[in-house]
């Protein structure tokens, strides 16, 4: 696993804590509680389609998001790094859109 794992992230940190993550996720890797490990399926992970680089894998991950998350980064994206809550307080008023809870929930899915 290790192998293949740093094949497709070529050791980029963030690659690779996001495709573990995309493993668990479509259970791909899962821990078993009756041996007490890790286990996966290397064939199955070989031959399942990996973006190659990590702007590929972003995007996939991006599109996997729902169109309320969606359109709240695109809201706030418009704003740069940054942006204070008073104005997206502001904004959900005058948009009527819940962006502070569907960008939180944007970020805790990854």
């Amino acid at each position: 696993l290790s192998d293949i794992v740093h094949h497709k992230t070529k050791g980029n940190p963030l690659f690779f804590s996001r495709l573990m993550s995309s493993l668990i996720t479509e259970g791909l890797l899962q821990f078993r509680l009756s041996c007490r490990r890790w286990v996966w399926d290397e064939e199955s992970i070989q031959s399942r389609k990996i973006p190659d680089d990590v702007a590929e894998f972003f995007t996939h991950a991006i599109g996997m998001l729902s169109p309320d998350h969606l359109n709240a980064l695109c809201t706030l994206s418009c704003f740069g790094a940054s942006i204070e809550i008073s104005v997206i307080k502001i904004l959900e008023e005058g948009l009527e859109l819940q962006l502070q809870k569907s960008f939180d929930e944007a970020v805790s899915e990854g």
